[in-house]
């Protein structure tokens, strides 16, 4: 099986270098991560700059490609140029922090992978549930585990898993839940601070308002110490509110405009 890993921490993290070390196990790994770290890009691509891409080392030993890019590029790239083959999966991580909820909009690791499942190839997102986390070791097991159900089931195209793990040593795990998106958000301050030189600058920070208590949302889920699996895609079309719109008869409203 060969695997395309990216993440939007750098591909300096200590999250990626454990999940490459537990996938090297069972599967052929290439790495193509950003140079420098990239958290909350969200989707965005490289357009106006070129791309960069070059060897890295860890531990004196080759780990993998370095590109001056977004996590979306990184997917791009991977998969058009480094790789000779296209992945039978690309997995996204390990996150240092959550993406739950709302949050995953502005999240460069979920943004690698559905880039990924844009281009028809099965994908995970996964994160660990701290921006200080340490138990990588445990959530390089799940991605491992769940690499080898879509292996066994498959994945329908476009659909991505978005994976959150508690920051918790094994034993101390509820079990493992399938979710969906919450609508937990955050309330986002920029907080006005003063540099050495008296001058104004501002930092972003807030809180996050937790409304999710169902155990079947993904942010409820970590919360209660469960692993959340969330099957995402990237049809944002609202359906229902699609079916409504049907009674505003569009097509004769630009009609009856334009006669007039």
């Amino acid at each position: 099986m060969k695997i395309l890993v990216c993440n939007d921490d750098g591909i300096d993290s200590v999250g990626i270098y454990e999940l490459v070390n537990e996938l090297k196990k069972t599967a052929e790994v290439t790495v193509v991560a950003p140079l420098k770290e990239q958290s909350a890009v969200g989707h965005g691509i490289t357009m106006q700059l070129p791309l960069r891409v070059i060897n890295y080392y860890k531990n004196g030993n080759f780990f993998g490609y370095a590109v001056d890019g977004t996590p979306a590029d990184c997917v791009k790239i991977g998969i058009r140029n480094i790789m000779k083959e296209s992945p039978d999966l690309v997995i996204s991580g390990i996150n240092h922090g959550s993406n739950t909820a709302i949050n995953i909009i502005y999240s460069g690791t979920v943004s690698a992978a559905r880039e990924a499942a844009i281009m028809d190839v099965p994908a995970i997102a996964i994160s660990v549930t701290n921006h200080t986390a340490k138990q990588f070791g445990f959530a390089a097991k799940v991605a491992q585990m769940l690499t080898q159900e879509i292996a066994n089931r498959g994945l329908p195209k476009g659909t991505l898993l978005n994976v959150n793990v508690p920051d918790l040593p094994e034993e101390e795990i509820s079990g493992m839940l399938l979710t969906k998106q919450g609508k937990s958000k955050w309330d986002d301050i920029y907080e006005q601070r003063k540099d050495p030189y008296g001058r104004d600058y501002y930092w972003l920070t807030g809180n996050l308002m937790e409304i999710d208590i169902e155990l079947d949302t993904d942010q409820a889920a970590v919360k209660n110490k469960y692993v959340s699996v969330t099957p995402i895609h990237f049809d944002l079309t609202d359906y229902d509110t699609y079916s409504r719109m049907k009674e505003w008869k569009l097509e004769e409203l630009l009609n009856a405009k334009q006669k007039k």
